[in-house]
C-alpha cells in the first residue's frame, strides 16, 4: 500500500510541475511577442518616415513585464545623491554695427533750469556722455530721372541741327533705368520673390508694374547679360575639374508640353581659382544635353558627377576623365 500510495503523490508533484512549467513558458511567450511589438516601433521610429512619431506614452505599454516582475520581487530602495554641475549663463553679445554705415546724431541736453545743483545751486558741469546706437532702414525709394538731351541749331543756314548723347540704357526707350531692373532680379533670383509679389510691393509704395512687362524686362535683361555667362562657362571650362548634376523644374505654360511635365535644370560649377557656377535649362535630360553644355572642355578635364549613364557618352566623345561622387556612393552602402 506505501508504494501505491507513494507513487500516487509523485504523480501529484508532476503535475504540479509540469503545471507551472506551463505557466513559465506562456509567461515567457507573452514577454517575448511584447519585445517583438517593442522592437517593431524602434525600427519604425528610426528607418519610418518622419511624420512616423512615437508618443513617450506609449513606450510604457511594452513595461508591463517588468511591472509584473517588480510588483512580485522584494524592492531594495537604495539612496543615492546625483551631482550637479553648476550652470554657467553665457551672456549675449550685442550685435555690432558697422563703422561704415552712416551716423546720425540726435543730442538730448538738460534744460537750464535743470542744470543747477538741487542741494547748494551750483551750476552743473558736464563730464562725460551716454551713446546708445540703433540701427535703422530707409525703405525703397523711388525716384524718376530724366535725360535732357540739349539740342543746338546753326543760327545761320539753319540747316545744322545736332543733339547731345546720352549712354546707351539696357532696354531702350523703356521706363526701367539698370537700378530699376538689378533690383527685380535681384529680389527673383537671388531671394525667391516671385514677379506677382513684387508687383504688391510696388502698389504700397504708389507704383504700379505690370507683372507680364516685368517678365519682359527680366527676359531682355538674360540676353543682356548672356556675354558674361558664355566668359563664366569659358572660365569653368578650363579648370581641371569641374561637378556637373541636373534637377528637375517644373515650367508652366511651355510650349508643346503639359504643365504637369517636368523639365530639367543642369549645373556647373567649379571651386578651384575663382569659383563659378553656372545654370542651364533644358527641356530634357537627355545625354545630348550633357554633351552640349560641356562642348569646349579641354580633353582629359576631370568632371564629378553622379551615376547618370547621360555622362559617360559625354566623357567618351570628349574625352573627359568621369569622377564618382561620393555623395551618391554613401547611398548605396
Amino acid at each position: 500500500m506505501s508504494n501505491v500510495a507513494d507513487l500516487h503523490q509523485e504523480n501529484e508533484q508532476l503535475k504540479a510541475q509540469l503545471q507551472a512549467k506551463e505557466h513559465q513558458l506562456s509567461s515567457q511567450q507573452h514577454y517575448i511577442k511584447q519585445l517583438e511589438e517593442a522592437l517593431l516601433k524602434a525600427r519604425q521610429q528610426r528607418f519610418g518616415m518622419s511624420s512616423e512619431k512615437q508618443s513617450p506614452d506609449q513606450v510604457a505599454l511594452f513595461n508591463e513585464a517588468e511591472c509584473d516582475s517588480a510588483e512580485s520581487d522584494e524592492v531594495t530602495e537604495v539612496e543615492s545623491t546625483t551631482t550637479v554641475k553648476s550652470h554657467t549663463r553665457n551672456k549675449r553679445s550685442r550685435i555690432a554695427i558697422p563703422n561704415d554705415i552712416e551716423r546720425e546724431n540726435i543730442t538730448y541736453d538738460l534744460v537750464e533750469s535743470e542744470k543747477v545743483c538741487p542741494h547748494d545751486g551750483s551750476a552743473l558741469k558736464p563730464i562725460g556722455e551716454e551713446i546708445h546706437e540703433q540701427l535703422d532702414i530707409i525703405p525703397a525709394q523711388l525716384k524718376a530721372i530724366r535725360h535732357i538731351r540739349k539740342k543746338y541749331a546753326c543760327p545761320c543756314c539753319e540747316h545744322y541741327v545736332v543733339t547731345a548723347k546720352k549712354p546707351k540704357q539696357p532696354i531702350e526707350k523703356s521706363i526701367a533705368s539698370p537700378g530699376l531692373l538689378a533690383y527685380i532680379a535681384t529680389n527673383k533670383y537671388c531671394d525667391a520673390l516671385p514677379l506677382y509679389r513684387q508687383t504688391e510691393l510696388f502698389k504700397r509704395i504708389g507704383i504700379e508694374l505690370n507683372r507680364t512687362q516685368m517678365a519682359n524686362w527680366m527676359i531682355k535683361a538674360g540676353e543682356l547679360i548672356q556675354p558674361l555667362i558664355n566668359l563664366i562657362q569659358e572660365h569653368i571650362r578650363q579648370q581641371s575639374v569641374m561637378h556637373l548634376d541636373e534637377t528637375t523644374v517644373q515650367v508652366l505654360k511651355e510650349p508643346d508640353k503639359t504643365a504637369q511635365s517636368k523639365s530639367h535644370m543642369w549645373v556647373m560649377s567649379s571651386y578651384r581659382h575663382h569659383p563659378a557656377i553656372v545654370f542651364h535649362y533644358a527641356p530634357s535630360r537627355s545625354g545630348s544635353v550633357a554633351e552640349t553644355f560641356l562642348q569646349g572642355t579641354q580633353p582629359n578635364t576631370a568632371i564629378m558627377v553622379d551615376g547618370y549613364e547621360g555622362y559617360q557618352k559625354a566623357c567618351d566623345r570628349l574625352r573627359l576623365k568621369r569622377l564618382g561622387c561620393w555623395a551618391h556612393a554613401r547611398r548605396l552602402v
